[in-house]
């Protein structure tokens, strides 16, 4: 498809034919596990295997005695199980697709109609003119046919080195690598235009991603609960061992008083033995049932599908993990100042002309024609922002462009011809057109005043004349007074000659202008909401040092006389062991160039901080993948994103305040969880080895631990998964990166409530006067079915003990209805299995009075760990998860 030199771009009916001719732009992604098919994985699952295992043991043992009633309902407690694990990761799997599809929603810029408009990148077709500049992540694959850029391609092949690429010199000429422009890859520096010639999976980007789909591995966290749960399965799979041997050892040594012939008498009697042998192995399955803690690793996915819908809500989408993990445990974020602290909606406030002369708005340059034009073609012209005439906005740039253009009313027209363009770099800081006007060049420069007023020899007046400058001063003395008061200011000036700076001493001044970015309230709050939470907060900004230290002071975090505001060259003339020495007392780095983002990151894990690092653009991505979080804008680069963990989708500071407070609740809730699991498992396992020994068969049956191990897992991790955020949480002190699970608090908690458990079970099988509440009936039925009610109340009534430290057990509770649903549910739901378990749950149903009973005696784990924490209160050993 032949380019025209107008660069007009497709019409609409040409977007149409070659969206039908050629295909969509949208990548073909991998189809997911359907709901059945996690269902029948779900069934691999190690306990139910060990499940099914015991059953098939059972069959072949006594199969004229299986009870097949009982298999069945195993059977079916197996498939519930497993369908509620299944619906709860195939739910998880469909919010994260959700958020991945609203992401990917990015915009480019291209030409259509002759105008230039922003659409989803989905929308390109090929033929397609998309214009390039630094920062864009290329949509397509495609021919440069306009400037020169340079473009990290290190996502296809892996080379670090930027790639340049130029455009074809016409339109016959067939296009080589180095005009060939990839999907996937950023442009690093300079503009450009490219002519889609490949969209979709016909793209480079395309094949590739047919052959690998990006997974995202386990983080740290779920390593670390993996790892614990393999601890503690190791644990009950010795137990469970022991508990057999001990059994059988009991039954067919100590039984027999340790006379022989009795032993190999036993021994010998093939169903006798078979039956001792499967009681043994039905002891080892229910320890293991308790025990083994499956669902721990899939906690960490649990609590983040259920946060994540409330983190979005807060504008902040979580891209890994391991980002809202560590958030919680920051101890130094550095964040950038514009967008972020700021509203980063700059204002053009004033312009001051070389003659000293303020004007608030570009309309009072009216009556000053010649001065007015050259003001218009100043900003126009070397500007990377354009007016969008279809929707009457203005588009691209970044957001001093788009200021500079609103303040000359754009939708006037230009027509002179931009025969270069100088980019701005953040080492030169400046940024320059070169334009053509009949046999005149003329180069526009726009930058930091510092370094564009030392350069200038003259100025023009409102009449356009050319004036010698006598003195430099007045001019930088009311720069100094705006920038003291937080106002960012930028030299506008022409040049005949080169416009590099270096090279080039005569430039002609044409303006100064006054920008204002106002700071935002909720950037107040959440600079001190991170300040209560013990985190240094460094502010990193391209102003100069007295613009960047008004700012800090306004937003809060220049409060004492130590606090230091730094230049980049005074940061870069201090040694790594200097710096490490005024870290703890940096608050500002100003004039701040790329490379010093890394550096701090580098320099703050060195001494073992857990680093926060805030990023838009290309030149941010090394320090955002260095940070232990990476925060990328919104608004930023998609490489920026890309590098990053956690998007803050607003550009607000309290977002990310939010994030680490997020990221302190979802710590505190998987703590919470392992208090309230790993109580029931000390119980429980508890129970089952003292069981055979006191006399009680099979305390809790194998179907009824399975519906305990429902309780356990599944629908309480769900009930802690939604624990609220409180703003408490931002007043601890940030946790160790590697600090450990289980703290001594929660150790103390577990064993204690955990050990109480387990003697109030031993004590309600075995007093005679706690068996005169019951009716008597074969094999004291109804008291083995109060015991079983007397399990699941203790662990329902434990849960409201296990999310909170404080003595008000129901504190924040109405914040957390998810928690009070489920305990209801779970409550319905026992009362129905004691009244209609019957044989299958060894159920037979309770008179009211006995029903309160059990009750009663359940409820008494809630006063028991209330005087514990009492007691710890008193001490003045307050602690908490």
């Amino acid at each position: 498809m032949k380019r025209n030199l107008e660069f007009s771009g497709l019409t609409d009916k040409q977007v149409l034919e070659s969206r039908e001719q050629n295909g969509s732009n949208q990548i073909t992604v991998r189809k997911k596990d359907g709901f059945f098919m996690l269902l029948l994985q779900s069934l691999g699952d190690p306990i139910i295997k060990i499940l099914l295992i015991a059953l098939g043991i059972k069959t072949v043992f006594l199969m004229k005695d299986f009870d097949w009633f009982e298999t069945v309902g195993i059977v079916i407690a197996i498939f519930l199980a497993s369908f509620i694990s299944s619906i709860s990761e195939y739910g998880s799997e469909k919010a994260f697709e959700k958020l991945q599809e609203d992401s990917s929603k990015i915009k480019c810029r291209v030409k259509r109609n002759g105008k230039k408009i922003e659409v989803p990148i989905d929308d390109i077709v090929v033929g397609d003119l998309v214009l390039l500049e630094s920062g864009d992540k290329i949509p397509a694959d495609g021919n440069l046919i306009e400037g020169e850029i340079t473009v990290d391609e290190s996502s296809l092949n892996g080379e670090t080195k930027e790639a340049t690429k130029v455009s074809l010199d016409s339109v016959y000429q067939e296009a080589t690598d180095k005009n060939i422009v990839y999907r996937g890859t950023v442009v690093y520096s300079k503009t450009g235009i490219m002519q889609v010639t490949k969209v979709g999976d016909d793209t480079f980007y395309g094949k590739l991603a047919r052959e690998v789909q990006e997974k995202q591995p386990d983080s740290p966290l779920k390593l670390r609960l993996r790892g614990l749960a393999s601890t503690i399965s190791k644990i009950g799979y010795f137990g469970a061992l022991l508990v057999s041997f001990s059994y059988l050892f009991s039954t067919i040594v100590i039984d027999n008083q340790f006379q022989m012939d009795k032993i190999v008498a036993m021994v010998t009697n093939f169903p006798v033995m078979s039956g001792h042998i499967l009681y043994a192995l039905t002891l080892s399955v229910t320890i293991i049932v308790v025990a083994v803690p499956e669902g721990l690793p899939m906690m960490i996915t649990l609590v983040l599908s259920s946060n994540m819908k409330r983190m979005l809500k807060e504008h902040v989408l979580v891209r890994k993990l391991v980002g809202i993990e560590t958030a919680g445990s920051l101890n130094i974020l550095f964040t950038d100042k514009t967008g972020t602290l700021t509203k980063g909606k700059l204002e053009v406030i004033r312009l001051m002309s070389g003659s000293m002369k303020e004007y608030n708005v570009e309309a009072e340059l009216g009556k000053y024609k010649p001065y007015q034009e050259l003001v218009r073609d100043s900003v126009y012209y070397n500007n990377a922002s354009s007016y969008d005439a279809s929707k009457k906005q203005i588009i691209g740039g970044n957001i001093t462009d788009r200021a500079l253009l609103q303040f000359i009313n754009p939708p006037y027209q230009f027509s002179k011809q931009v025969v270069g363009t100088v980019p701005f770099d953040s080492k030169n800081k400046y940024s320059s057109a070169t334009i053509r006007d009949g046999v005149e060049t003329i180069h526009y420069i726009k930058g930091a005043p510092e370094k564009i007023i030392p350069k200038c020899t003259e100025y023009y007046d409102e009449l356009g004349k050319k004036r010698r400058i006598v003195s430099t001063l007045s001019y930088l003395k009311k720069i100094d007074d705006m920038t003291k008061n937080g106002i960012r200011v930028l030299a506008l000036a022409t040049a005949k000659k080169s416009p590099e700076l270096p090279m080039n001493t005569n430039l002609v001044l044409v303006g100064i202008v006054f920008i204002k970015d106002e700071i935002r309230k909720e950037a107040i709050e959440g600079i001190e909401l991170v300040h209560q939470a013990h985190i240094q907060t460094v502010m990193i900004t391209g102003d100069n040092k007295d613009t960047a230290t008004s700012i800090a002071k306004e937003v809060g975090l220049l409060k004492k006389p130590s606090d230091l505001v730094l230049t980049s060259d005074e940061l870069n003339r201090k040694s790594d062991e200097e710096l490490k020495q005024i870290l703890p007392n940096l608050r500002v780095v100003a004039r701040s160039l790329p490379q010093d983002k890394s550096r701090l990151v580098r320099i703050s894990q060195e001494l073992n901080l857990v680093v926060g690092m805030t990023g838009d653009g290309v030149n941010d991505a090394p320090a955002l993948k260095k940070a232990d979080v990476g925060f990328a804008m919104g608004s930023g680069t998609e490489v920026s994103k890309e590098a990053s963990d956690i998007v803050i989708l607003d550009d607000n500071f309290k977002s990310i305040s939010r994030a680490i407070l997020f990221g302190r609740t979802i710590f505190k809730s998987i703590r919470k969880f392992i208090i309230f699991q790993l109580t029931v498992n000390i119980c429980a396992v508890s129970l089952s080895i003292i069981g055979p020994f006191i006399g009680v068969d099979t305390p809790v049956t194998v179907i009824q631990m399975l519906w305990i191990n429902m309780v356990m897992d599944t629908l309480a991790g769900i009930a802690f998964a939604y624990e609220p955020p409180l703003l408490e949480y931002m007043k601890e002190k940030p946790k160790r990166k590697d600090e450990a699970i289980i703290n001594q608090y929660m150790k103390d908690e577990i064993m204690f409530t955990g050990a109480y458990s387990a003697l109030l079970c031993v004590l309600f099988l075995k007093l005679p006067w706690i068996h005169h509440f019951f009716r008597s009936g074969t094999n004291d039925k109804y008291l083995m079915t109060a015991f079983f009610g007397l399990f699941i109340f203790m662990g329902i009534f434990n849960s409201f003990n296990a999310r909170t430290h404080r003595l008000n057990l129901l504190s924040h509770l109405y914040q957390n209805r998810a928690f009070i649903i489920i305990i209801a549910f779970i409550l319905f739901v026992q009362i129905n299995l004691i009244y209609f378990g019957g044989n299958l749950f060894r159920t037979f149903g309770l008179t009211f009075y006995e029903f309160i009973i059990m009750v009663l005696f359940s409820l008494t784990v809630i006063p028991v760990d209330w005087f514990r924490k009492l007691y710890l209160r008193k001490k003045g050993m307050i602690g908490g998860v």
